[in-house]
């Protein structure tokens, strides 16, 4: 059983931004050299999330119209009135969506559903540049990793 650590980079606009990290996954599998196995996505930050969707406009508008209703941004947070930093929400989102999937791969391929991609969503009140480890375990093309 072989690992391989990689990492992605994304530029993000904050508030709920949605993207679509499918495809760098996606090649970081194929790259890798594992034929079967799984892959670890995780983000180091405590306020971006990893999860799956159909990433199409409507659903993710919906996701995140859910999001403002379950966790409104312009509450009182304990977090901003200690740090002052007015991003209470976006911890509380990211605890809740959480930060990181594992996902399966045969043949180098993602095992994901027909409409199923994989999203980063940045809760954070800002852009930011983010950093998203993906870890892989798994048999080479002849099972000798």
């Amino acid at each position: 059983m072989a690992i391989v650590t990689k990492q992605i980079e994304i530029e993000t606009r904050g508030h709920n931004d949605t993207i679509d990290i499918t495809a760098m996954v996606n090649r970081a599998v194929k790259e890798s050299g594992l034929r079967d196995g799984i892959v670890t996505v995780f983000c180091p930050g405590s306020t971006g999330g990893l999860t799956t969707i159909e990433y199409e406009s409507g659903v993710v508008q919906d996701l995140s119209d859910l999001l403002d209703r379950l966790i409104p941004r312009d509450i009182d947070y304990k977090h901003n009135l200690r740090w002052g930093d007015g991003n209470g929400h976006a911890h509380v989102r990211a605890s809740l969506i959480g930060p990181s999937l594992t996902i399966p791969f045969t043949g180098g391929e993602l095992l994901l559903g027909t409409w199923q991609q994989i999203v980063f969503i940045d809760f954070d009140v800002r852009r930011r540049r983010r950093g998203i480890v993906l870890q892989l375990m798994g048999e080479g093309e002849h099972g000798d990793n």
